[in-house]
């Protein structure tokens, strides 16, 4: 069966507040299937509309969708943002603390960015300390077997003490 885009956009608005029609209440309310309305809701969001997800409050949107309002909401003055926020029935500070989750992460992903980048030059230097012991080591234990095979050869040669 197919439904104008008016009936949908009708639909649509219902999965949204203040109505908060969960798909299964509204499947039985309008008489279309939940498969269609699980669909219509999937276009929607890809169209970059935001509409709520299984748990119909807002603190149960998505990162995505919480991400969505924050960039739609960032040019906004305070009654514009109230328009939008009561539309959608969130608060303003529901959008501030999304906001302020978002800078946080980023603040963390680069501290933590900093921290492993000094972790690695630790590191680095450790090994090359290593590496230079690791040669030295080598070089003297190279030394100690020349002079070994010298020893031998000498007393072989001059046929010295064969203890010592």
């Amino acid at each position: 069966m197919r439904y104008s885009v008016e009936q949908k956009e009708a639909i649509l608005k219902k999965m949204l507040p203040p109505h908060n029609k969960s798909i299964k209440a509204l499947a039985k309310e309008v008489g279309v299937s939940e498969a269609t309305l699980y669909n219509w809701r999937a276009q929607a969001r890809s169209q970059g509309r935001l509409l709520p997800e299984a748990d119909r409050t807002p603190e149960g949107w998505s990162a995505k969708n919480k991400l969505a309002a924050i960039i739609e909401t960032a040019a906004m003055n305070e009654a514009e943002l109230a328009e939008f926020c009561r539309q959608r029935g969130l608060y303003p500070e529901q959008i501030k603390a999304w906001k302020a989750a978002c800078e946080n992460a980023t603040e963390w992903e680069h501290a933590s960015a900093q921290h492993t980048s000094r972790a690695v030059r630790e590191e680095q230097k450790r090994i090359k300390q290593l590496e230079s012991e690791l040669k030295r080591k080598t070089e003297a234990l190279a030394e100690a077997a020349a002079l070994l095979v010298l020893r031998k050869k000498a007393q072989a040669i001059w046929g010295g003490n064969e203890d010592a």
